[in-house]
């Protein structure tokens, strides 16, 4: 019997390897669409990490410069096809701003309601999909099932599923249905008693928790550099959130609790979803009581036939569920803008991947991947 050592000691021959070059995309279930991974692989760990956008790319800023204010909201509400509604609001936030213009106080609380239902609908879908990704299929019943209730009142005010097209520069499109109210109350207390069962069937499982725990860490320095936000940087112990910090529509009157952990592994990126779920019910909850104490007024404001925002720029940014959106128009007093950037919070996230992967196996890296809760669309626009 021949025994052979390879590579051990200065003076023993060592095995020549590869690296081998691995394509996960851009068209892969672990990939959420066309996004594609370049990896350097070394056997079954990864060295290095090269995320490659721009397969979906549309395009959306330079549309933006070619439609007038009512026509950029129905761009807007694409990038990121599960927050329709937030990302709307970015848009109309900003030329109210330059116009000057103060909506109604209606519409200012109704659009605060329909943001939250909005976040609500999102984690929803993350909440079910992530477990999905690693091998278990019961959570995404249950939270498809949250999900559609949620969406029959969002479907029953706007007519639209995905793409809402509710807000207007000035307000809303219209005023709230009767009874839609003590419609949002019950379906709000009813996912409210639900969630929990999404909670115990995943959360704590065993080979969840060995599959997240301590994997892809992610520092607080990192999302610094970054530019990482949302619940990915809140994981991470980075205890910001716009809503409390640079509060915009009625977050000022609201107690907005802002949830994070310090661990900045898969696990807690996934806690902290959950538990900004519970605080979007909660939040949802106090808007509904502050509507129906409202006394009957307008819901928007009435707009000339063609609108045109005055000349200047300014930059106004929201809480979205992945993060922070940015939106900075410029405008040369014309009825569609001269310019109008978007900061959407999927690209600044899913940059971080080339810090995070390398040193991880590749059965980690579709742990990772999840728990990053991007859109592709947001990342391209």
């Amino acid at each position: 019997m021949t025994e052979r050592v390879v590579g051990i000691g200065a003076g023993a021959k060592e095995l020549a390897t590869e690296d081998m070059i691995l394509n996960i995309g851009p068209q892969h279930p672990s990939t959420h669409g066309v996004l594609r991974l370049r990896l350097t692989l070394d056997g079954e760990r990864i060295a290095t990490a090269e995320p490659i956008i721009g397969y979906m790319h549309r395009g959306a800023e330079k549309l933006f410069e070619v439609r007038d204010y009512r026509q950029i909201i129905m761009l807007a509400n694409r990038h990121d096809w599960l927050s329709g509604f937030a990302n709307e609001l970015g848009v109309v936030l900003a030329a109210e701003r330059l116009l000057g213009m103060e909506p109604p106080v209606r519409a200012v609380w109704a659009r605060t309601l329909l943001a939250e239902l909005n976040r609500a609908l999102n984690h929803l879908m993350f909440l079910g999909s992530y477990p999905l990704e690693l091998g278990a299929m019961t959570p995404l019943f249950y939270s498809f099932n949250e999900r559609e209730r949620i969406q029959a009142v969002m479907e029953e005010i706007s007519g639209g599923r995905m793409h809402y097209m509710f807000n207007r520069v000035g307000g809303l499109k219209e005023d709230l249905p009767l009874g839609w109210l003590d419609r949002v109350s019950q379906t709000v207390a009813e996912t409210r008693r639900r969630v929990p069962d999404i909670e115990n069937l995943i959360l704590h499982n065993e080979i969840f928790m060995a599959r997240t725990r301590g994997v892809g860490v992610l520092s607080a320095e990192q999302i610094t550099q970054y530019g990482v936000s949302g619940p990915i940087a809140r994981a991470s112990g980075v205890d910001f959130d716009l809503r409390r910090d640079e509060p915009y529509l009625a977050y000022s009157e609201l107690p907005v609790k802002v949830v994070t952990r310090g661990a900045g592994d898969c696990h807690a990126r996934f806690e902290v979803l959950l538990n900004q779920l519970k605080v979007s019910l909660d939040l949802a909850d106090a808007c509904v009581d502050r509507l129906r104490s409202l006394p009957p007024g307008p819901i928007n404001q009435r707009l000339p036939k063609v609108l045109k925002v005055p000349e200047g720029h300014t930059y106004a940014w929201t809480e979205n569920p992945l993060g922070i959106n940015g939106y900075y128009l410029v405008s040369k007093g014309d009825k569609t803008p001269w310019r109008l950037k978007l900061r959407s919070a999927s690209y600044s996230n899913v940059q971080v991947l080339r810090e995070m992967l390398p040193g991880h196996l590749v059965a980690d890296m579709v742990a990772i991947l999840g728990s990053m809760f991007f859109v592709v669309g947001d990342i391209d626009k």
